[in-house]
């Protein structure tokens, strides 16, 4: 096993999540969830299930006071051998019970609806606004509060909803039966009296009192002890969510892996990502394992605990000993409901560390647009119908300061502009700024209005899993194009031999290799011949015969359609180009 270690932008993460902890309170992260949940379109459902949930809870704990009531009159049967009074109060039982059950059935039911209608309201929202028009790049891009975005909004998001609803019913169970069997306490123990040297002291209500005594000091034992568990839940998930990537990315690149002879290495990976979940766990298992001590110890002492504090009253002949058992179940219904913050913070540290998480993520989709700290921003408007206008082009990055050196630059419709870059300079950061991926810098862009940009990145274009047909449609909707445009798209390419796999379902970045793929987005232009098309050094990829079709392809189809390539020298003596830009450094001063 590799040596035990955090990589750096783990280190990153658990410090991002350690900074939102200490600028959000539980308060502000609880409005904010419930902010989200709202604007879901769930929000009137989850009201009618908590009324629901409220209304089973109480009569609930009416039943329990009538199965508390029904202890006196049952062991008195008992204790006076009255075999008919017993035969009856067991009848009752029957009867108390079963109504008992049927709410049990109602109230388990309407906790797991409340889950899943959290749930549904929370990953709908996390997932919508993730979805924006190019947030979840600039989320990705904004630090280590993008780092598996599917963890969070996948499995934390499910946690937290089930934990929260779990929580939310204990706690408001909890709070109804202290507060009705307090009262039964209370009338119990109104009148009782110590004495101490021939001198009474009045306590009303000590039983009440005893109660409160006994649950306050678990509660605190519990949260010094535990109170560790918050961060060690935390970052437990973080290190499995690491882990899972991990493997994910291992699966999708096995051909690359394999031919590589890589194994070894990506085993050492994974290995490391396993060892820092086991290390995570470890930690998280000893402050378990310290936590057990209060609760279990506090859990039997309280099998003796309500007849010891029942006893004076039994002793000092205030009740019969059908009252003594009485008082014994009310004593423990009443501290079992104080004792909810004892016998769940283990539960409760774990919905705190994935609150933390779901919270944190929330407010990085919110405001991942000011997350940067630069000062000046490129300026993105809509200019008019057929150009496009780029102004003092500025782009900053952590590696550099680059510019367009052509400081005014208007592409009109039709015309192939290609812009090479000076070594060290970032191409690709250049087609993000154009795109509206990358808006930290300065100058102006301003893009047609209304008109449609088909961008094509570097490498290995996106592939949507679908039909055939729905991979070339894309984004855009089937519907829109005839049968036969799709035939003629893909011959134009050279890829005829896919036109009987049009309506065939499946993985095409696996089923195709890389230069058919790159071809496939080209068919995609054919078919939906934008107006304006924005590639990355993608014609650099080409081999001959494929860039003739394409050069062909824009002679013909295309010819109407305005084109900005963002290549290599060489390819400014291709006669598809009529202008040729150049990305060069900033100036000294100016980096």
């Amino acid at each position: 096993m590799p040596t035990l270690k955090e990589e750096p932008e783990e280190v990153a993460e658990a410090a991002a999540e350690r900074e939102e902890a200490a600028h959000s309170g539980l308060m502000q992260q609880m409005g904010l969830m419930i902010r989200a949940i709202s604007a879901s379109g769930v929000g009137k459902t989850l009201v009618l299930l908590i009324i629901a949930v409220l209304l089973v809870i109480v009569l609930t704990a009416y039943g329990q006071i009538r199965l508390n009531r029904w202890n006196k009159p049952f062991y008195d049967a008992l204790s006076r051998r009255d075999f008919h009074d017993f035969l009856l109060q067991l009848g009752v039982f029957f009867v108390i019970a079963a109504v008992l059950l049927v709410l049990n059935v109602a109230q388990k039911w309407l906790g797991e609806m409340l889950k899943l209608k959290l749930r549904e309201g929370l990953v709908h929202d996390l997932v919508r606004d993730w979805m924006l028009p190019r947030r979840a790049f600039w989320l990705a891009n904004a630090g280590p509060m993008g780092v598996n975005p599917d963890q969070r909004m996948h499995e934390d998001a499910r946690k937290l909803c089930e934990l929260s609803a779990d929580l939310g019913m204990g706690l408001l169970q909890a709070s109804i039966l202290f507060a009705t069997f307090a009262g039964i306490l209370w009338g119990l123990s109104q009148g009782f009296v110590f004495r101490i040297a021939d001198r009474d002291y009045a306590v009303p209500g000590f039983m009440v009192w005893a109660a409160v005594i006994y649950a306050g000091m678990g509660s605190l034992l519990s949260y010094w002890v535990g109170r560790s568990l918050i961060p060690r839940n935390s970052e437990r998930y973080a290190r499995e969510a690491d882990l899972r990537f991990s493997l994910v990315r291992v699966n999708e690149h096995l051909d690359g892996i394999s031919l590589a002879g890589g194994e070894p290495d990506e085993l050492r990976r994974i290995e490391l990502h396993v060892g820092n979940v086991l290390a995570a766990t470890r930690r998280l298992v000893a402050g378990l394992t310290n936590l057990t001590w209060v609760t279990a110890g506090f859990g039997w002492i309280t099998i003796v605990a309500p007849i010891l504090v029942a006893t004076p009253l039994y002793f000092a002949g205030k009740i019969s000993f059908g009252g003594l058992m009485m008082a014994a179940a009310a004593f423990t219904q009443a501290q079992s409901s104080l004792r909810w913050f004892v016998d769940n913070f283990s539960v409760i540290a774990d919905w705190r560390a994935t609150l933390l998480r779901v919270a944190s993520f929330r407010r990085a989709l919110t405001t991942t647009e000011v997350l940067r700290d630069f000062d000046s921003r490129i300026t993105y408007a809509e200019g008019e119908p057929g150009t496009i206008t780029i102004e003092d082009l500025e782009i900053v990055s952590s590696a550099g300061w680059d510019q367009l050196k052509e400081r005014k630059v208007v592409v009109r419709a039709g015309e192939r502009v290609l812009v090479v870059g000076a070594p060290g300079t970032g191409k690709t950061l250049l087609f993000r700024a154009l795109a509206g991926l990358w808006p930290w810098g300065a100058g102006r862009i301003a893009r047609p209005r209304d008109e449609q940009i088909f961008y094509l990145p570097r490498g290995t274009p996106y592939l949507p899993r679908g039909t055939l047909r729905e991979v070339l449609a894309y984004p855009l909707k089937v519907e829109g194009f005839d049968a036969g445009a799709f035939v003629h798209a893909l011959s134009r390419l050279g890829l005829e031999r896919l036109a009987p796999l049009l309506d065939v379902t499946s993985r095409w970045d696996r089923e195709l290799s890389q230069d058919e793929q790159i071809s496939l987005a080209f068919a995609r232009i054919v078919l939906q011949r934008p107006p304006w098309v924005l590639v990355d050094d993608t014609f650099g990829s080409l081999d001959d015969e494929t860039l003739e079709r394409v050069i062909d392809v824009f002679a013909n189809e295309l010819e109407r359609t305005g084109l900005i390539n963002i290549g290599r020298a060489a390819q400014a003596r291709d006669p598809l180009f009529s202008r040729v830009l150049h990305l060069v450094k900033a100036p000294a001063g100016k980096r």
